[in-house]
């Protein structure tokens, strides 16, 4: 029995959570879910259908991405998760996925503004969309590359991965994360709803104006502020 069967399972039932969501269509994208203690994670197996995955296809993999056990070639994005482990030790699971809103925004190459409290309460920030990579990026080492473009992302538009867990890149699509697996598909689905939220505003109102900072800070305060009261507490 492989010694990282559970990691395994925990990877196969967040990526099933994808065509279950409808966030994906045939191989269209991938959740990672890492293992701190043993410093590797699991990710989909590339170009494998849904429908036939099993938890023993995951491909384990060490921050360098390099194979450290599985018998099938791992997701094409692999460096891209690899980079953001390795660079960001607080965040446990990635889901990338090409849904359809986010990634018009990407095909766009635009921010989406935060008109709401369903954005808000998730985070206080438009959701960045980061700038397309250079042609010796996209040429060289392209998978490794792209989560340099995200870094590059936040750094310049000063934002902490604590507080926005989700990025567009350019022409490409959306990268979520999170505490662990699930919590970056639960990303995931947002971000696809709010996406489709904002497009459909600015259909209604191309002129709507983003939300007022009082309400939009209350509500993402109130859910993840010091002196947060949604839910029901730990």
């Amino acid at each position: 029995m492989s010694q990282y069967k559970t990691l395994q399972e925990e990877c196969f039932e967040a990526n099933m959570m994808l065509p279950k969501l409808g966030l994906v269509l045939f191989t269209f994208g991938n959740v990672s879910t890492v293992d701190r203690n043993k410093a590797v994670f699991a990710i989909k197996p590339s170009g494998v259908p849904y429908e036939i995955l099993k938890p023993a296809d995951m491909v384990i993999m060490d921050y360098d991405a390099n194979v450290a056990e599985g018998k099938m070639r791992p997701s094409s994005d692999t460096k891209t998760h690899a980079q953001l482990y390795k660079n960001w030790e607080d965040i446990g699971g990635i889901t990338h996925t090409h849904s359809t809103y986010a990634v018009a925004w990407a095909q766009a190459g635009m921010d989406i503004p935060i008109f709401g409290t369903t954005h808000a309460d998730h985070t206080h920030q438009d959701i960045p969309c980061a700038t397309v990579l250079t042609d010796a990026m996209i040429n060289g080492d392209y998978e490794f590359e792209t989560g340099n473009q995200i870094f590059e992302c936040f750094a310049e538009k000063k934002l902490s991965h604590k507080e926005v867990e989700m990025v567009l890149l350019q022409n490409h699509g959306p990268f979520t994360w999170g505490k662990n697996a699930e919590k970056s598909v639960y990303n995931a689905a947002v971000l696809e709803e709010v996406a489709k939220m904002a497009m459909l505003t600015l259909q209604i109102n191309p002129n709507t104006l983003r939300i007022k900072d009082t309400l939009r800070m209350k509500h993402y305060e109130r859910k993840h502020g010091k002196n947060a009261y949604y839910g029901q507490g730990c």
